[in-house]
C-alpha cells in the first residue's frame, strides 16, 4: 500500500510538471490532483501512519 502511494504521488507530480510546461489547457485539473493528492499524504502523516 505505501509503495502505491508514493507510485501515485509521483504520477501526479509528473502530470503537474507537464500540465505546467507543456500543456496550458488541463493545468487547472492537474493542480487540482496535486493539491488532493499532497493533503492526503499530509492527512495520513500527521494521523501518525505511515505511507
Amino acid at each position: 500500500m505505501k509503495n502505491l502511494l508514493y507510485v501515485i504521488a509521483l504520477l501526479l507530480i509528473i502530470a503537474w510538471a507537464l500540465g505546467s510546461f507543456v500543456m496550458a489547457v488541463g493545468g487547472a485539473l492537474i493542480h487540482l490532483l496535486l493539491l488532493i493528492a499532497v493533503a492526503m499524504i499530509l492527512l495520513n502523516f500527521f494521523r501518525g501512519k505511515r505511507l
